[in-house]
């Protein structure tokens, strides 16, 4: 006796599932609110794969790749919508700018952006725009670029930026801690004294605690520079490659604007071992308050030591030691991988 499933004649009632652009695109964004953005990159594109048709999707894509710091992809993707479908979708030159900006790209960022402001009058990003070519053209004046640590007309600030900075230089870390913990109490808008307070905690000793803080930092905000750039360095401090490689990966595609993120990004290539990358990095470098920097001399010798030019790298190393006597006891670029 067969069952009413076996018999070659009973029609079957299951109704197959095909998924819609529209079931991709509601997973992504569902795994974009949970920022799991790996799972949402895979559930936009799997959108866009399904229904090419829907400029939407591609769209929040490209959100997707601009938080996780893929400013080329976010651009491409961005640059296929226009192309697609025209000046349809204006705001896709404003997202293109503020890509263009965060890869250092200023003329490009400016221009896009002029691009915006031309198409929409009042459209959503209008303000946002004007702000991000006066930010440009400030910088294109020499405003603020030096150093993203200073504030105008506030001596008390300076006064403390100036301290710790002194102490970290000289890897003074316990009185860098006291200066910095200061300076959360009486700036707490400062954020990026939170990063520097986090490792200097490391350099201290209490490296799980700056860990664990750096990474509440990036629960809060998974694109802070900061946060990757000072896990990446705690991770390969501790030999813990496979934890950095995230982080790395991470600011391999990321051109900051400021000088101060510029270091920090190029410092990190070059303790991750990608010297190249590194060495090119600091080639970028112009302003006085950072190619003074111990960090500077120190990891720009290195990077050009491991590229083939151990002449430059010593020349580094030898300005390095006149204003920091302590990288003299380190022995040399050759003796640190």
């Amino acid at each position: 006796m067969t069952t009413s499933l076996d018999s070659p004649n009973q029609q079957s009632n299951i109704i197959p599932f095909v998924p819609t652009g529209h079931f991709y695109f509601t997973r992504g964004i569902q795994a974009f609110k949970k920022r799991r953005f790996d799972s949402a990159v895979k559930w936009l594109k799997k959108a866009v794969e399904v229904d090419p048709d829907e400029p939407l999707y591609a769209c929040q894509l490209s959100v997707i790749y601009t938080e996780l710091g893929s400013y080329h992809a976010a651009n491409q993707v961005l640059s296929d919508v226009l192309t697609k479908f025209g000046d349809d979708y204006i705001d896709c030159y404003y997202l293109m700018a503020n890509n263009y900006a965060h890869l250092g790209l200023l003329n490009d960022a400016k221009k896009y952006a002029q691009i915006y402001l031309d198409h929409q009058e009042d459209g959503e990003f209008h303000e946002a725009a004007e702000q991000l070519i006066s930010m440009l053209d400030s910088l294109d004046e020499g405003e603020d670029a030096e150093d993203e640590w200073a504030f105008d007309d506030e001596d008390d600030l300076l006064i403390y930026q100036e301290t710790s900075f002194y102490h970290l230089e000289h890897e003074e870390w316990e009185e860098a801690l006291a200066v910095l913990q200061e300076m959360m109490q009486m700036f707490p808008d400062f954020l990026l004294t939170k990063h520097k307070y986090a490792y200097a905690l490391f350099m201290y000793g209490k490296e799980q605690e700056a860990i664990e803080y750096e990474q509440a930092s990036l629960e809060q905000d998974p694109a802070n520079i900061h946060s990757h750039v000072n896990l990446a360095t705690f991770y390969l401090e501790q030999e813990r490659e496979e934890s950095a490689m995230p982080h790395i990966d991470r600011l391999r595609n990321v051109f900051p604007m400021h000088d101060q993120q510029k270091l920090s990004v190029a410092e990190t290539l070059a303790r991750a071992g990608h010297y190249t990358e590194a060495v090119e990095r600091f080639r970028m470098l112009k302003g006085n308050q950072v190619t003074k920097r111990r960090v500077y001399y120190k990891w720009y010798s290195i990077a050009s030591y491991h590229t083939g030019n151990p002449s430059k790298a010593l020349n580094l190393w030898e300005q390095g030691v006149q204003s920091f006597p302590k990288l003299g006891r380190e022995g040399g670029p050759w003796n640190i991988k």
